[in-house]
């Protein structure tokens, strides 16, 4: 079919239900989060196994259909839009669905377009994502150590991702790095990335390791629970709660000696899925309600079983009635096998 960008007109089905994504909890779906590919240029030893097997690259929805997908969803309520992976920008062409897609924003439509991403490709495109309208970005940078850091993500060079960093700094994107949080590899490091990113005025979000896919490791030597980091931290920082929120589960405090804000994402010691506005959508076409489930909708049939979006308004509906009220993580030696089976790279985070 031949898919032309442009705003949903007011006779369109899914226009006409702009707003109505609210789940069987009363919560208002405002956030998707889509993954434009399984495929990144790291193998980060928490996320994925070194030697991966990746989609064929013709079951992917092309970068027209990742747009009409998007636009149904910001047609019917989306304000926020983050572009994931795998890594995002390794995705050929994704400038093109970039550019496409800030029509939203200038539109008014859409709020905030943003991206998650390693970094290792921001020095090749931050003025272009700039120019877009791409005003915020998370990068994941799990330590500042050159030998750690490619021990942890097996193929990646820090002082790239650095550069990349400098880069969209020096183009005007507010940055917010993401570290997980792994027990034994960094933990004494994060005081560390606090202070780099907060004298570059960068927030900085530390994540829980999540069970999420057949990996190398033993995800039960790589756990280390936030409330324990936290207390380490508050031995040496005055941390004192925010009730600051970016559309994301992370709980915020303010470090009163830096002046910047540090997160704390918790799936597996303090559910947050009571305020979950968020669903997902992986390059194949695949909504996951839940990060932590494996019920899914087929939204792939449905945008080409038509031109017209009727079929693909009912279908996302219907899915947004089967969103669970939260994830069930759990991380211990006597359940050896993942949450859910997928690897975080192909749900997009």
């Amino acid at each position: 079919m031949d898919y032309k960008p442009g705003l949903f007109s007011a006779a369109d089905p899914i226009a006409q239900q702009a707003g109505s994504m609210i789940d069987p909890f009363g919560r208002a779906v405002t956030y998707l989060r889509v993954s434009v590919t399984d495929r990144c240029d790291f193998r980060c030893t928490y996320c994925m196994a070194e030697n991966m097997t990746f989609l064929p690259k013709k079951d992917l929805l092309t970068l027209e259909e990742l747009d009409r997908l998007c636009s149904a969803f910001i047609a019917k309520g989306v304000r926020k839009l983050r572009l994931t992976g795998g890594e995002p920008l390794v995705r050929k062409n994704i400038m093109f669905l970039i550019r496409s897609l800030s029509r939203h924003l200038q539109s008014g439509a859409l709020e905030e377009l943003t991206l998650t991403t390693n970094g290792s490709q921001l020095a090749r495109y931050a003025t272009e994502l700039a120019e877009a309208g791409v005003k915020r970005i998370n990068v994941s940078l799990d330590t500042l150590d050159k030998e750690k850091f490619h021990t942890v993500t097996r193929w990646g060079d820090l002082d790239r991702v650095l550069d990349g960093i400098d880069a969209a700094l020096a183009a005007g994107i507010k940055i917010k790095i993401n570290a997980v949080a792994l027990k034994g590899f960094n933990e004494a490091e994060i005081p560390q990335l606090l202070r780099f990113a907060h004298a570059r005025a960068m927030d900085l979000t530390l994540i829980e390791t999540m069970p999420m896919g057949e990996i190398d490791e033993d995800r039960t030597d790589q756990y280390l629970p936030l409330s324990r980091v936290r207390q380490t931290l508050s031995e040496q920082f005055t941390l004192t709660d925010l009730d600051y929120k970016t559309g994301g589960p992370a709980r915020y405090v303010k470090v009163e000696e830096t002046g910047g804000k540090l997160g704390f994402i918790t799936p597996m010691t303090h559910n947050f899925c009571e305020s979950c506005n968020r669903v997902r959508l992986t390059c194949t076409g695949t909504l996951y309600m839940c990060l932590g489930q494996d019920d899914a909708a087929d939204l792939r049939t449905a945008l080409r079983a038509s031109d017209d979006n009727a079929y693909l308004s009912t279908v996302i509906d219907e899915a947004i009635t089967r969103k669970p009220k939260g994830h069930d993580f759990i991380i211990d030696r006597t359940s050896q096998r993942p949450a859910v089976a997928r690897h975080m790279s192909v749900t997009g985070g």
